[in-house]
């Protein structure tokens, strides 16, 4: 690219950002659910139950939740998402500058990789942490209160609850089979009508922090800092290579949205089978609120517990459990990102609300 253009304004990256990222939520988050669902679905002692799939799971949590149970979480993800795309965007064209060559303004492929690499971790530690902890608490909390509901109430409970009635009047059998039904029915509907812990995105955050401490909210960081870091190495060096030859091959700098749609898809699909493992062992360490009160073992002596446990409870396949729904997730949300992030950008550029920043924009590897 010879001639040399100045990078966009910082606030048309946090517009145009958080406008993506916005879309990606509202288009893509059902699949993340889903995916949520099978990661921390723990196979049956006996392994005679299989886990369900990736239509089954949707279609249990759409039968037996309703249509909104696939946004569960979607709450956080809103508010979390400006910050996330912001830093994320932002970041890389920091990296991305400070890595260019000094005389040439040259960013070489390696660089390219290093600056995507900076980016996810950056988003991860500051912003993508905290809301994946809370989202995961509101997808996996009806988990728990369905088993609950639908745990079976032994006839010796249901007599117990009958038998001071039986002690203080004589009763008939018929009667006292209808008490037994009647405290079955209460019991039933006492467990229906026990309220989820989390209402929301933000009281989940706050009764996490105010329960379990700050630093629940950080915990697996280093396994969501690595899942971010070769996501977006691999996603902002495969869309920039991608898109460097496009450019090339239509001699014009901007490309038909399709086509966009269509790099991100490719470079969105390339992190997860990467690090799938990471990402299951972290929504694993993120769901199991008993590792809060252990105090003892460090981050990392905690990843290595679950992931064993993992392992041995479940087999190897269990590390990859999820991988369809995360691709259908990531590989369209990238695509709607980058789609959305580039049409924006330019049309905030054209109104020339926002001045231009004075640095050159780096180069690709020629």
């Amino acid at each position: 690219m010879s001639q040399k253009k100045k990078a966009s304004n910082p606030a048309i990256n946090l517009i145009a950002g958080g406008t993506a990222g916005l879309f990606e939520a509202l288009c893509c988050h059902p699949l993340d659910t889903i995916k949520v669902r099978m990661q921390i679905y723990k196979r049956a002692a006996s392994g005679s139950i299989k886990p369900p799939g990736f239509i089954k799971t949707g279609k249990n949590i759409y039968s037996q939740e309703g249509f909104l149970a696939l946004y569960k979480g979607l709450g956080a993800v809103v508010i979390g998402i400006i910050p996330k795309m912001a830093i994320r965007f932002s970041s890389y064209e920091f990296y991305r500058t400070l890595l260019a060559d000094k005389n040439t303004g040259v960013v070489s492929t390696g660089n390219t990789f290093l600056a995507g690499v900076g980016a996810g971790i950056t988003e991860a530690v500051i912003v993508v942490n905290p809301m994946e902890v809370v989202k995961i608490r509101l997808q996996a909390q009806h988990l728990a209160a369905k088993a609950s509901v639908t745990a079976p109430i032994s006839s010796s409970t249901a007599a117990a609850a009958a038998a001071p009635v039986l002690q203080t009047a004589a009763i008939t059998p018929a009667m006292a089979a209808g008490t037994s039904a009647a405290a079955t029915a209460t019991a039933t509907a006492t467990a229906t009508a026990s309220p989820v812990k989390y209402r929301n995105a933000i009281h989940a955050g706050y009764t996490i922090i105010k329960e379990e401490g700050f630093g629940t909210l950080y915990r697996g960081v280093s396994l969501t800092a690595a899942r971010q870091a070769t996501n977006q190495g691999a996603n902002f060096t495969v869309y920039s290579k991608l898109k460097e030859y496009l450019q090339k091959y239509h001699q014009t700098e901007v490309l038909p949205s399709w086509e966009t749609s269509c790099i991100g898809l490719v470079s969105g699909a390339i992190g997860p089978f990467s690090n799938a493992p990471l990402d299951t062992i972290k929504t694993r360490l993120q769901k199991d609120k008993s590792h809060s009160a252990d105090k003892t073992t460090s981050g990392w002596g905690k990843i290595m517990k679950v992931g064993t446990q993992l392992l041995k409870e479940e087999g190897f396949r269990a590390l990859y459990k999820g991988i369809t729904p995360r691709v259908m997730r990531v590989a369209p949300g990238q695509a709607v990102t980058f789609t959305v992030y580039e049409w924006v950008r330019g049309h905030l550029e054209q109104m020339g609300i926002f001045k231009q920043s004075n640095v050159p924009k780096p180069k690709a590897l020629k």
